[in-house]
């Protein structure tokens, strides 16, 4: 199985001769219960998490992050650059489906994944800051058994991306796609020791345990953050993951992205000056 960045590497050489389309171009295509193949399509599939799918699945569920990874994700391996593969576990049983698939369909349907909700469309975005590269869309191989193509049912990629509520995944992910197409990654090609790989999968997929990580240690006295941005760590899990994107930045990139607290900078500096007068 091809890892999610080897596999946008082996998606360029295919997209390569693909068509493609742009917002406004059209495709067929519909889903509903009376099709013989309705929710054959959620069996034996690899589904890759990004970290508001998880958001949104475990407040969905009613259970917190770490329980969630635990029961319903797959988070053992790393990709080429050391970043957490975070899929959704199938069933263990012969069809493999998804859990939350029932006879009638989806039952997290409002808090789908961004996967799911782009099916049949996919979407192809240059890495974050390269110059006059747009993103561009293109219609996924079917599935053999899929009859959803031969619907009459014609939309735009617009179209399609707004009646699936796709543009708030997209805009609650933009800042964790800027770190995973970081020019650390992407030009310099570096890998992340796992050390900090892990950091990575706590912070971006594992709220609840951050937001432990960020309360009861002494984290709170070594950065400078703001009273009113520290209230709404404590229940506002948007803005955690956000701020989580943010100490990422300047954990592994070294971004100024946060401020270390004045003590903490002198305590560095003192530190520095005794290794070097010994």
């Amino acid at each position: 199985m091809l890892d999610p960045f080897e596999l946008s590497r082996f998606k360029e050489a295919i997209l390569a001769q693909a068509k493609r389309l742009g917002p406004d171009d059209k495709f067929h295509f519909a889903c509903h219960p009376k099709l013989g193949c309705f929710n054959s399509c959620c069996a034996d599939v690899n589904v890759y998490l990004m970290p508001y799918d998880v958001l949104r699945l475990k407040r969905r569920l009613g259970i917190d992050s770490r329980s969630f990874l635990e029961q319903h994700a797959i988070a053992d391996a790393l990709d080429t650059r050391g970043l957490p593969i975070v899929q959704l576990r199938m069933t263990e049983d012969e069809k493999k489906r998804c859990p939350f698939v029932t006879e009638a369909g989806c039952s997290v349907y409002e808090d789908r994944p961004w996967a799911c909700r782009m099916y049949p469309i996919g979407g192809a975005s240059p890495p974050a800051g390269k110059a006059g590269a747009e993103t561009f869309y293109f219609v996924v191989e079917r599935f053999e058994s899929c009859a959803g193509f031969d619907e009459d049912r014609e939309w735009s990629v617009a179209e399609w991306k707004e009646n699936q509520g796709v543009a708030e995944y997209e805009a609650k992910s933009e800042a964790f796609k800027a770190i995973s197409l970081h020019p650390f990654f992407v030009e310099q090609r570096r890998t992340l020791p796992l050390d900090k790989s892990r950091m990575l999968l706590m912070a971006c997929y594992d709220l609840d345990t951050f937001r432990k990580f960020v309360f009861e240690t002494s984290f709170l006295r070594r950065f400078e953050i703001s009273p009113e941005i520290v209230e709404r760590l404590r229940t506002d899990d948007e803005a955690l993951l956000i701020f989580a994107y943010r100490w990422l930045r300047f954990g592994l990139f070294g971004e100024p992205t946060l401020t270390l607290d004045a003590q903490e900078v002198e305590q560095k500096i003192d530190g520095m000056g005794k290794m070097f007068t010994r």
